[in-house]
């Protein structure tokens, strides 16, 4: 059995501890969304504009329903009790209490944030974190952003706080929040508020204590309560106990309630002190808190007037413990031994060859990761048929959004792809997130993984969840890789955790088996499967044309899938004869699959590259010929047999030898290779090794795949040779290369698939050439790039796409590729090294784009550093 290489850190033993239920470290953490209005579950209107539904004016005067939203809060692992901060600059029309950003309508190119901040370190315990937010001393510019976006189009570029000006002459607060844990349920908050500007700047800082409301929705008489004791907060909850928030001297305190203010939304009488009650206080003076100081919602209001670059800062102590609790010597000394503790572990994960630039990248993406697990609660069937203490919903929602997952009840802490833009789990990010994970805190990765099969996850159909908007969209099926790849990183071989995995996937496949190969000939379809816009139509929806699609990713993918499960099967029958049987059936299954994929049309010898393809009702078969990520992912499903895993399984090396003896046409997808002295080794793969060396002439041509960050996710050859489908009626269709935001509406239009890099397809095509290099061996090189005259082997090759990968956030001469053009970013030494993690990357600048959070697969970055490839 492996040992882990921050096995002898304070942290790593403290994980040890979680398992077993010595010490709940996980129960308090970074669980509160950024963004909890416009979602779905927010949403009870009748045509599902969510959006429009709960808008962000709406977010300081509503009681949320599901889940709360906060800057840089914590709460425990229920969401019962939250903490979070709020600012005031004495300029702007409410509090800062949430990230300001634009809604799926508002934006040119769909939702987006429109602030500055990071998650720049946690431990997987949360012993230790830190939060940054910038805040301008001048009222922020919400109409600006909102008109300015407006006006443009999806061919221009997203206007963004840093483009306003607002920032100029470095007029803002610098805000850090830190985090330590003295036990798990003492939790120490330093916040240090720095004026970069050049005068004396006051800043209202409120760290604000609530509970969730979850008493106006059941009707429940055990409200809790918050109240005020000299220089304290007092919290009580019937389940969760008693808290209590110590804090530096010179606030003010503010109680109110957690309750809908209804007279400022919609005219109709409500509570005395609603939910805005301090911020109408705060801002314009007005008589709304509790005077007698007691309610479910708090902040202690400081007003700190800070000198030109200097600091101020406020200590908290969140805790269960009666008495006050100390804020001087004790304090600082757990602070500093959890940040100490902190450095020790991450300098245990870094490889030694790693320079301290990409050991701080690594850091940083492992605390977007860390810092993005959120409470998520959505009880479908409840959702649909509403709550005992108000009125029925619309009856349209019961055959609407989600109508058919009322077996749904997530009520959990989850890793999700961004805490602003995408405050809800997707089950293929998942995937990825937990290969990471596994590097950091492997019992959490096992779990997530455990966690969406389980059966308030899972349809009874066999279904996997996709994520809220739409829980029956089909994403890739990418689990059984991900729970291999975990139990590898684990190294502690947990075959209890790979037999309930592979039980719950089993039951998934024959889902995929049963409901997207249309005609049973293991040609697969699936729908937009992920990537958005990548095709010239919309794949999820009716084709344009008479006939279906069959997808080249789609059937790739599930045989991905076999292999997968084939491997598990084959790792459990080394203790469990049992699982040869089934072993066998995946090794079947994948060969069916992948002489399909050859032999039925998705294979373009004239190209030697692979398309999704129109079966034409007539009989016909058009290949789209879009060479894109879609044609990459069958490079993905391969994986080698070694001798001594098949000489130790008599049963299934038999009958596997039977069978592609008497079925030839399965020799094209299985290649022995002779061990002197032992069995044959056993390459499976869609891919044969000439049709690699063709696909490869394209994949690592810089003018076309090839970028230098990356591979881009459309051919750059579409630039200038764009591809069009002529439309019956006389329309087209047609992808473009475009290599920054997308230009069309397709799929939503907030993200982009048609030329950007994306870094969890990346990440496996290089998994893919890893595998590849372990069968063929150095002797097997191809020309990278192309033209280029440089030989280089698989394994080389892998990591040459994986160098380009991380080099978008590696400092080169004082510039990251990641900050593109924005100069404050680039040219100011204090924001240099503050990472963010976007969602995808320009295909030929490597600029950031989209999401500019979404750490989650975007944080795979931190898995090729700490595997030191």
């Amino acid at each position: 059995m492996a040992t882990h290489p921050a096995e002898g850190t304070a942290e790593w033993a403290r994980l040890q501890e979680v398992p077993h239920g010595r010490a709940p470290w996980r129960h308090w953490g970074p669980y509160l969304a950024e963004r909890a209005w416009g979602t779905v579950r927010e949403d009870y209107s009748p045509d599902g504009e969510a959006w429009d539904f709960f808008p962000h004016d709406h977010a300081r005067s509503r009681a949320y329903r599901w889940n709360e939203d906060g800057l840089g809060g914590i709460c425990d692992d229920r969401q019962t009790l939250c903490l979070a901060f709020a600012f005031w600059n004495g300029a702007d029309p409410f509090l800062k209490e949430r990230i300001f950003g634009l809604d799926g309508h508002q934006g040119n190119h769909g939702e987006d944030a429109k602030e500055l901040w990071w998650y720049l370190d946690s431990t997987p315990s949360h012993s230790w974190m830190r939060w940054r937010y910038v805040y301008p001393q001048r009222a922020f510019p919400y109409a600006d952003l909102v008109a300015e976006n407006a006006r443009r189009t999806r061919l221009d570029p997203e206007y963004e706080l840093v483009d306003t000006g607002i920032l100029a002459e470095g007029r803002l607060f610098e805000i850090t929040a830190d985090y330590a844990k003295a036990s798990p349920e003492d939790i120490l908050i330093e916040v240090t508020a720095r004026n970069r500007g050049p005068e004396e700047a006051v800043l209202h800082l409120l760290p604000t204590l609530w509970f969730r409301n979850t008493w106006s929705w059941s009707g429940d008489r055990e409200i809790p309560e918050i109240s005020a004791e000299g220089a304290a907060l007092r919290a009580f909850h019937h389940v969760l106990g008693r808290r209590r928030l110590d804090a530096s001297p010179g606030a003010e305190m503010l109680v109110c309630d957690n309750e809908t203010n209804t007279e400022r939304l919609w005219g109709e009488p409500g509570p005395a002190h609603p939910k805005d009650a301090i911020n109408d206080h705060v801002v314009s003076g007005a008589a709304t808190v509790n005077p007698a100081r007691r309610g479910t919602r708090a902040a202690l209001w400081y007003r700190l007037s800070i000198p030109a670059g200097g600091e101020a800062t406020v200590r908290l102590r969140l805790h269960d413990a009666k008495l006050p609790a100390d804020l001087d010597r004790e304090f600082t000394r757990v602070m500093e031994g959890r940040r100490k503790e902190a450095d020790a572990f991450y300098a245990a994960l870094t490889p030694r060859h790693r320079s301290s630039d990409e050991a701080l990248v690594m850091r940083q993406a492992f605390a977007g990761m860390l810092w993005s697990k959120q409470f998520y609660h959505y009880d479908v069937e409840r959702w649909l048929d509403g709550d005992p203490a108000y009125p029925e919903p619309p009856r349209a929602r019961r055959e609407g959004r989600n109508h058919d997952w009322r077996h749904l009840d997530n009520r959990d802490v989850i890793s999700m792809p961004d805490k602003w833009e995408y405050p809800w789990y997707a089950s293929w990010d998942l995937g990825f997130h937990c290969v990471t994970l596994a590097h950091v805190d492997p019992e959490l990765a096992k779990s997530q993984l455990l966690l969406i099969g389980r059966e308030w996850y899972m349809h009874p159909n066999g279904q996997l969840p996709a994520y809220e908007w739409d829980f029956s969209d089909v994403n890739p099926p990418v689990h059984a890789w991900a729970a291999l790849r975990v139990f590898e990183v684990a190294g502690d071989r947990d075959h209890g955790f790979l037999e309930r995995v592979f039980h719950k996937l089993v039951i998934n496949f024959t889902w995929w088996v049963n409901r997207k190969d249309a005609e049973g000939r293991n040609i697969f379809s699936g729908g937009f499967l992920g990537l958005d816009n990548i095709g010239p139509f919309d794949r999820s929806s009716p084709l344009p044309v008479a006939g279906r699609l069959e997808q080249s990713d789609g059937t790739a993918w599930m045989a991905m899938y076999c292999l997968g499960l084939l491997e598990m099967a084959l790792t459990l029958a080394d203790q469990d004869a049992a699982y040869e049987d089934v072993a066998t059936k995946f090794f079947e299954h994948f060969t069916m699959i992948a002489v399909a994929m050859n032999r039925q049309g998705l294979w373009d010898d004239a190209d030697g590259f692979y398309y999704d393809t129109i079966h034409g009702d007539d009989g016909t078969l058009t290949p789209l010929r879009v060479r894109s990520m879609v044609g990459l992912v069958p490079l993905m499903a391969v994986c080698v047999l070694e001798p001594g895993v098949l000489a130790k399984l008599h049963d299934f090396r038999t009958r596997m030898e039977w069978y592609t003896h008497n079925k030839p046409e399965v020799q094209s997808v299985v290649e022995h290779m002779h061990c002197r002295g032992h069995l044959d080794r056993q390459l499976l793969s869609i891919v044969h090794p000439e049709k690699l060396r063709r696909i490869l002439t394209h994949m690592l041509d810089e003018r076309e795949l090839l970028s230098p960050h990356g591979l881009r996710s459309v051919s750059k050859v579409h630039e200038e040779h764009p591809f069009v489908l002529d439309l019956p009626g006389g329309g087209q269709a047609r992808v473009d290369y475009e290599p920054a935001e997308s230009r069309t509406g397709l799929f939503g239009g907030n993200s982009n698939w048609r030329g950007p890099v994306w870094f969890p397809l990346n990440y496996l095509v290089v998994e893919g050439l890893r595998r590849f290099h372990a069968y063929l061996g150095d002797g097997f090189t191809v020309e990278c790039p192309v033209g280029s005259g440089r030989q280089l082997h698989l394994g080389e090759v892998a990591r040459e796409i994986s160098d380009r990968l991380v080099a978008l956030f590696r400092d080169q001469g004082g510039r990251r590729p990641v900050f593109g053009d924005v100069g404050l970013l680039q040219g100011d030494a204090t924001w240099h090294d503050q990472i963010l993690f976007h969602e995808y990357f320009n295909g030929d600048t490597g600029a950031g784009l989209g999401a500019s959070h979404q750490t989650g697969w975007t944080g795979l970055v931190a898995d090729l550093i700490a595997d030191g490839g």
